[in-house]
């Protein structure tokens, strides 16, 4: 029992500090009114694990805290991340493509609400939405889905099972 709880916390960890990294080294283009986050290709790990849930929104929330996001920001894109975790889980017995979808559709309608009221982006949300919507295929769609099929050859191996 004790070893499945350490293995959750490691997983959830290593999947948080992962998505830090790639959401601040690549902070260039993470952020802003056309962003291509390469660290949301991670949001198809709830298809592996449910360690991914708590990983993904604490990577989220560090990375935008780390990014200089403001408080607004760090909140709601963050729970943005969480529910789209949230969802790719409960898809994941569904069918492996609909792994993305989740994230796509959250983060496309929150970020830009974030980005016009908490950043005061003078552009249409209607326009904002289609161009987060389209990193968010790119990121999650299509660099989510590559890892998704390369991971699914080592599934025992990296992601222990859990209870689901």
């Amino acid at each position: 029992m004790r070893d499945k709880k350490v293995q959750f916390i490691v997983e959830a960890a290593a999947i948080a500090a992962i998505y830090v990294v790639l959401t601040v080294v690549f902070s260039a283009i993470s952020f802003g009114e056309v962003q291509l986050r390469f660290s949301e290709a991670l949001t198809i790990l709830p298809y592996f694990t449910p360690a991914a849930i708590p990983g993904l929104f604490v990577g989220c929330l560090i990375g935008n805290l780390f990014g200089g996001a403001i408080p607004l920001d760090i909140i709601f894109g963050s729970l943005a991340t969480l529910i789209g975790a949230c969802g790719t889980y409960a898809l994941r017995k569904q069918n492996k493509f609909l792994a993305p979808v989740s994230p796509i559709v959250a983060n496309t309608i929150v970020v830009p609400l974030v980005l016009f009221y908490g950043y005061g982006v003078n552009i249409p949300i209607p326009l904002q939405m289609l161009t987060v919507g389209l990193g968010e295929v790119l990121s999650c769609g299509v660099l989510g889905m590559i890892l998704l099929f390369a991971l699914e050859k080592y599934r025992g191996v990296i992601f222990k099972r859990h209870a689901a």
